[in-house]
């Protein structure tokens, strides 16, 4: 054995890589690899703890212990900012959400044959790994996988469905794509199950979007310890504590702020939790979303004004954004260029950004740095456990601040 041959981190895709560039597929950092390619597992090896491992194509490093998987998602976020040259001043600890937390999923269900198959994909493949465990899921979601296969083995011929399951305030949101309801005696069946297992919600989509089956009161998620209104198919932080992390910096970050604007704001995750000493506007293009945020808002008597405006199409200017002591932005995964644009021409003091992607993140980073922006803080926060999958939520502070 040669120093090279000791695996030092985890790759992006989940291999692992030697100090030469040697990538070995299910090897962490203190493994070893042998001359002649035996894997020799080091101190933080461990076993997969789902006998699905390797076939489902949803988690890839379950072979690593909690050290290496804060390691992989600290040096990702860490690497992409290197990458556009880029330094943190100060980066703190990952943030790993725990097993069995993930409170929204998208399983698929095919006829297999000898009956349905629910799960989710195999790696690389359409195929479909019928799930008897998953460590990921919340407890509440993965104990309707037996029964949604109860109701789905007396159907006939070939199906392909998307089941979105979601933990709501009221408990499971599930939505049916795909699924044709022919009669009766179906329709019956589907609303026994949502009655039977207590949903909160049932919708089914029948190529028209999601319309509601069964909900017998409205269903809200809370945010920050303020319900809100629900849509179907709206986007939720993947984990409770994942949510958290990332809304605790925010609000430690640009604490003293009066005027925030949340732009990319959804449903107002974290215009809720920075409101209250400051005033937040929430800016959101889903006309859904944003109607739930402004009427939590007004409810509640929470100081958020929501607004309706695409920040692709037509992002904040400099002289709007000027009026604000801070900006929060939390975009899809391709970034949010042109509002970032913006942003580095205005004279707003904070920006704190959370994205899903860092590498999209750091290319938007550049710009800011760019305008005379600093990266004052980072975190990185791994929701999605045990899988290559890296959130983060940074503080850009304009130089002389």
């Amino acid at each position: 054995m040669i120093e090279n041959d000791v695996v030092i981190r985890i790759a992006a895709k989940g291999d692992g890589a030697t100090a030469s560039g040697r990538h070995v597929p299910g090897a962490v950092p203190g493994d070893a690899v042998l001359p002649d390619g035996t894997l020799v597992r080091g101190p933080h090896h461990v076993s997969p703890p789902c006998r699905h491992f390797g076939a489902c194509g949803g988690c890839e490093l379950q072979y690593g212990d909690d050290a290496v998987l804060a390691q992989f998602v600290a040096e990702r976020v860490v690497h992409a900012a290197e990458g556009q040259g880029i330094v943190a001043e100060q980066v703190h600890p990952a943030h790993l959400s725990p097993p069995y937390s993930r409170r929204r999923a998208t399983l698929h269900a095919v006829n297999g044959g000898g009956g349905p198959l629910i799960g989710f994909r195999e790696a690389g493949s359409h195929r479909i790994v019928g799930l008897k465990e998953c460590p990921v899921l919340a407890p509440e979601l993965f104990a309707l996988i037996a029964p949604l296969h109860t109701m789905l083995k007396s159907r006939k011929g070939k199906y392909a469905l998307d089941i979105t399951l979601t933990l709501t305030d009221q408990g499971v949101d599930a939505g049916f794509k795909g699924l044709t309801l022919e009669g009766l005696a179906q329709t019956e069946a589907v609303l026994d199950f949502a009655r039977d297992h207590k949903l909160a919600r049932l919708t089914l989509d029948q190529g028209y979007g999601p319309e509601a089956m069964w909900e017998p009161e409205p269903v809200t998620v809370s945010l920050a310890g303020v319900p809100v209104g629900f849509p179907p198919g709206a986007f939720l932080q993947a984990t409770a504590d994942g949510e958290a992390a990332l809304a605790a910096s925010a609000r430690e970050w640009l604490a003293g702020s009066r005027t925030i604007a949340d732009l990319f704001s959804g449903l107002g995750t974290f215009a809720f939790a920075l409101a209250g000493d400051a005033k937040a506007l929430a800016v959101e293009a889903a006309q859904d979303a944003h109607l739930s945020c402004k009427a939590a808002a007004a409810r509640m008597h929470i100081p958020v004004h929501a607004m309706h405006r695409d920040l692709f199409r037509n992002p904040l200017q400099p002289d709007e954004l000027n009026r604000f002591d801070a900006v929060l932005l939390d975009p899809p995964r391709a970034g949010a260029r042109e509002q970032i644009r913006a942003l580095a021409q205005s004279a707003v003091g904070r920006i704190v950004y959370v994205s899903c992607n860092p590498i999209s993140w750091a290319r938007d980073a550049r710009i800011l740095a760019d305008a005379g922006y600093r990266l004052a803080q980072l975190r990185p926060v791994g929701q999605f456990r045990w899988s290559t999958h890296v959130e983060l939520v940074s503080l850009f502070v304009r130089q002389g601040i």
